[in-house]
């Protein structure tokens, strides 16, 4: 429990500044944001902790403290603040002042952008399911795809995972004939691209680069967060109660990872990657179809946490089948 106690009292605080914001009300607001982030968000503690347990530990503490006011004030409320600004050429504290003043306003110009914003999220976790499937794996989940001739022969060819990102974007084109989705899905796929090649430029051959890795995280967790920012308005118009439950969500899948890293839960139990990353690409086309139609976020948090679930349970049904062999 010692991995969650800074959460927990985070989330006393968030809590008593919700109170002062809104009363019992806003208490119980909160608490459903703060689920909401970790049932969309679960998937990426176990992502974040596999490149995490490959990067040094002043790396690792620096994602876990430095990358926490990252998440909870520049994505759930300077990025969105930011988007508004830019779609209507406001100023940011006039921004501000429209979201504290008219949140109806400034909800709407945010839901308006969510295409782009979707394609843009959707394209980078295309990218992390599509790196992480056609890799080779010692360890093989769903066997009868994972381990078939077909995935075999296409894992051999150069630049897989870009070729059919590629297809995927423009038969999204064909679909959505929006030239700015388009745009915005081809920024999401070759951002992926270009923190592979940083990567690759700061890398030694045993160790991942510390700062490639940081910024890997903090732009898996922004994708992971579009879903919760714009879904959050369902509940509240109220900013500051959104990026406080989302903070404090964002803040227990940190704890998570760091629980998962210090206790090599992915080692143990050899599925739970392989869950994680198949949630990912899910939601990935869950964000995509969200651009034509509307897909509620419990759906998707409750295939996420589904999926996790059903790795965790397979790995120790396997670890214990492993035990009894002779």
């Amino acid at each position: 429990m010692r991995y969650f106690y800074s959460s927990f009292v985070i989330m006393a605080l968030g809590l008593i500044a919700s109170y002062y914001l809104g009363g019992l009300a806003a208490i119980y607001i909160t608490l459903l944001l703060i689920i909401l982030e970790i049932s969309l968000s679960f998937d990426n503690a176990v992502v974040n902790a596999k490149v995490l347990d490959t990067l040094e530990p002043v790396w690792q503490k620096r994602f876990i403290f430095f990358g926490l006011p990252i998440a909870v004030f520049g994505m759930r409320l300077v990025f969105p603040l930011a988007i508004v600004a830019l779609v209507t050429g406001m100023g940011m504290l006039e921004t501000l002042q429209v979201a504290m003043d008219e949140p109806e306003r400034y909800e709407k110009i945010l839901k308006s952008t969510e295409s782009t914003i979707f394609a843009f999220g959707g394209a980078f976790l295309l990218m992390v399911f599509l790196d992480f499937f056609f890799q080779e794996h010692d360890v093989k989940w769903v066997t009868f795809v994972e381990g078939s001739k077909i995935v075999e022969r296409f894992s051999g060819v150069a630049n897989i995972e870009l070729i059919t990102a590629i297809m995927v974007g423009i038969m999204l084109g064909h679909l959505t004939q929006d030239f700015g989705v388009v745009l915005a899905f081809m920024y999401g796929v070759l951002l992926h691209s270009l923190l592979g090649m940083l990567d690759h430029f700061l890398s030694s051959d045993t160790v991942k680069s510390g700062l490639a890795g940081f910024i890997y995280l903090e732009v898996l967790d922004a994708s992971f967060s579009f879903d919760g920012v714009i879904g959050a308005f369902a509940l509240t118009s109220n900013i500051f109660i959104i990026m406080i439950g989302l903070g404090v969500g964002a803040m227990f899948v940190r704890s998570l990872t760091l629980y998962f890293v210090e206790h090599k839960t992915l080692s143990e139990f050899r599925y739970l990657e392989h869950g994680a990353h198949y949630a990912i690409g899910i939601l990935a086309l869950i964000m995509l179809m969200k651009i034509t139609v509307h897909v509620s976020e419990m759906v998707t948090g409750t295939i996420g946490i589904g999926l996790i679930t059903i790795a965790f349970l397979h790995s120790i049904w396997e670890n214990r089948r492993l035990s009894r062999l002779p």
